[in-house]
């Protein structure tokens, strides 16, 4: 599947814009506490999740100053494992695009693990990796790509709010790079870095 999406249009994949808040930062020892992610046809969103998690530990304090999130408001949320179900119906035959994908896809990969379900083979843009080979922006941090580009970064830090971030500021990488030639998912992976995950 993943050579018949390389060879597709960018205007005819479905990118998915995806982004979880965590417990922590390793993914062995911390859990996701929030995942979003949004899928697009182009300018059509093609699907949408956004949610609270309850990752089954408690978040530190230090950890909830960064994102907001308590164990307050995620006692009465899903686990991961009842989302995950909508998740994958977004990731797959999709191309992902996050920023610090590796973070992310990481997370999403033990939390698949621990109920039991395969993580599938992703076509991964990460816009991170965009930013670094073909820009130079003071920092490469996602509120401040945004704020560099006159891009709105309230809520930078939550989930949903990120995802919206990240694909703003990949419609700016695209129509950079369409100006430059670049026509096919397989051409924007040669852009960026792009790997399959």
């Amino acid at each position: 599947m993943l050579e018949v999406i390389e060879k597709q249009k960018i205007e005819e994949a479905v990118f998915t814009f995806i982004d979880v808040e965590t417990t922590g930062l390793s993914p062995r020892s911390a859990r996701v506490c929030e995942v979003a992610a949004v899928s697009f046809l182009g300018a059509a969103r093609v699907g949408t999740l956004s949610e609270l998690v309850n990752p089954g530990v408690p978040i530190p304090a230090e950890v909830s100053k960064i994102h907001g999130i308590t164990d307050a408001m995620v006692k009465d949320s899903p686990s991961f494992g009842q989302v995950a179900p909508r998740l994958l119906d977004l990731l797959e035959n999709a191309v992902v695009v996050a920023h610090n994908a590796d973070f992310d896809l990481g997370f999403l990969r033990e939390e698949f693990k621990r109920v039991g379900l395969k993580f599938p083979k992703l076509h991964v843009v990460d816009t991170l990796a965009i930013a670094r080979k073909n820009w130079k922006f003071q920092s490469n941090r996602l509120g401040n790509i945004a704020a560099e580009l006159n891009i709105s970064s309230q809520g930078w830090h939550r989930a949903l709010a990120d995802v919206e971030m990240t694909r703003k500021i990949f419609e700016h990488f695209i129509t950079a790079f369409r100006a430059a030639g670049v026509a096919t998912v397989k051409d924007l992976s040669e852009k960026c870095g792009g790997k399959t995950s």
